[in-house]
């Protein structure tokens, strides 16, 4: 039979927090990636990425 854990609440509410932060920035990091592969030409020029390093970053997964 497994053993209930419990933690501290100051603890639990820290590592929830944490989590939550970590979730809005990968959510963030996705958003953005999805957008710059929707970038054409004219728009990846303007920002000084190559069509192959913007395919390269969207690529990424969300958590890097």
């Amino acid at each position: 039979m497994a053993q209930e854990i419990t933690l501290p609440h100051s603890l639990s509410r820290r590592l929830l927090r944490r989590l939550l932060r970590h979730l809005a920035r990968w959510r963030r990091t996705r958003a953005t990636r999805r957008a710059l592969a929707r970038l054409g030409p004219d728009q990846l020029r303007d920002i000084g990425l190559s069509a192959p390093e913007a395919r390269r970053e969207a690529a990424r997964p969300f958590w890097h």
